[in-house]
């Protein structure tokens, strides 16, 4: 059996604008990744190669910028927006310490909620 990993969103700066990502994984190891600034896939290997060289030639560059500029960015927007207050909320959190001792050994746990 096989494993592919595909990872891809976007993240929102600072300045309000946005960064997208798009990165693929073989059995654990990387495959191949695109950077939205060049427009370009690169491979890790040379499987990741084949790839990319199908990917480019079929315009899948375009449609990854599309995406990771535009409807990732937007989705992104308006899921931070549901959630503002509470990204916003500045509360305490609730701790609880807790000890136990074996063989003369302290150990502590701290958990934070």
């Amino acid at each position: 059996a096989h494993t592919l990993q595909h990872v891809f969103g976007c993240d929102l700066l600072d300045d309000g604008s946005t960064r997208g990502y798009r990165r693929y994984a073989h059995d654990g190891r990387d495959f191949i990744a695109f950077d939205a600034d060049s427009m370009m896939f690169t491979a890790a290997d040379a499987a990741g190669e084949l790839s990319r060289r199908r990917w480019e030639s079929r315009a899948a560059s375009e449609e990854c910028k599309v995406y990771l500029e535009s409807e990732c960015a937007e989705w992104l927007r308006r899921y931070v927006s549901y959630g503002r207050a509470v990204l916003e909320r500045k509360e305490p959190p609730t701790v609880r310490v807790s000890g136990k001792e074996a063989h003369g050994i302290l150990t502590l746990r701290c958990r934070a909620y």
